[in-house]
């Protein structure tokens, strides 16, 4: 996937998060739900998230493995790049069609359940919670970068202390590999799966970042699984 795609394909997931628990927001804009928006007001009608760190039960990360690998999120995603793919007839060999965008869809889908396995098995060996968690901290700059930093980071042990992540760093590459030599044209090698495992952490960068600053209320679909976890995350300043 080119850069240009990259960006394309993260702007729409974008709009995808967030166009939906928006027109719910404007349905529902005098109920008194609670919002991004409301996050900001002086209201005390609904309490503080708990920042003392709960580790998620095995039955939690099951649940959301199951989510992240087969869920509307990863088959959306992969369409939209298969779409982008499509585009830029990337790879050459596939060509057009109907049977060349299947072939994009399903590689971009193998692709992201590769990677998203791999995260989850590496964190259950090495006991990380690799899981996100929004900031409590204020600023848009301190929220950038700690969606930015979490992107290489998960939390280890019961207190939830922040260490560097070997799974969320060798997860993107695992797929992109898996792709290139299992089903890629045989002139593909480890430079592209090297080349494309880095657009692929580029997108977890702007999940992260979609997830930190879009709508995640009680009525959008985030609210049902660990993205939109009650638990927040300590100001980086804070000790767990």
């Amino acid at each position: 996937m080119t850069m240009r795609g990259l960006v394309l394909l993260l702007l729409a997931i974008a709009g995808l998060t967030v166009l939906p628990p928006l027109a719910m927001a404007q349905s529902q804009a005098d109920s008194g739900d609670s919002s991004s928006a409301a996050v900001l007001s002086t209201s005390t009608t609904h309490p503080q998230p708990d920042l003392t760190y709960t580790r998620p039960t095995e039955k939690t990360k099951l649940h959301n493995y199951f989510f992240d690998t087969l869920g509307p999120y990863p088959i959306v995603g992969a369409a939209l790049a298969a779409g982008i793919n499509q585009a830029d007839n990337t790879p050459p060999e596939w060509k057009q069609g109907a049977e060349g965008y299947g072939k994009r869809f399903g590689s971009n889908f193998g692709i992201a359940a590769v990677s998203t396995t791999t995260r989850y098995a590496l964190a259950k060996a090495f006991r990380e919670d690799t899981l996100y968690y929004r900031c409590e901290c204020k600023g848009f700059f301190p929220r950038l970068s700690h969606a930015v930093i979490s992107t290489f980071t998960s939390r280890r042990g019961d207190d939830g202390h922040r260490v560097f992540s070997f799974p969320a760093l060798v997860a993107p590459y695992a797929g992109t590999m898996t792709a290139v030599y299992g089903w890629y044209p045989g002139r593909y090698g480890a430079k592209d799966g090297f080349r494309m495992g880095n657009y692929s952490l580029l997108g977890y960068v702007g999940g992260n970042i979609a997830l930190e600053f879009l709508y995640s209320g009680p009525h959008s679909l985030l609210s049902r699984m660990h993205l939109n976890n009650g638990h927040g995350a300590q100001d980086p300043g804070s000790q767990p």
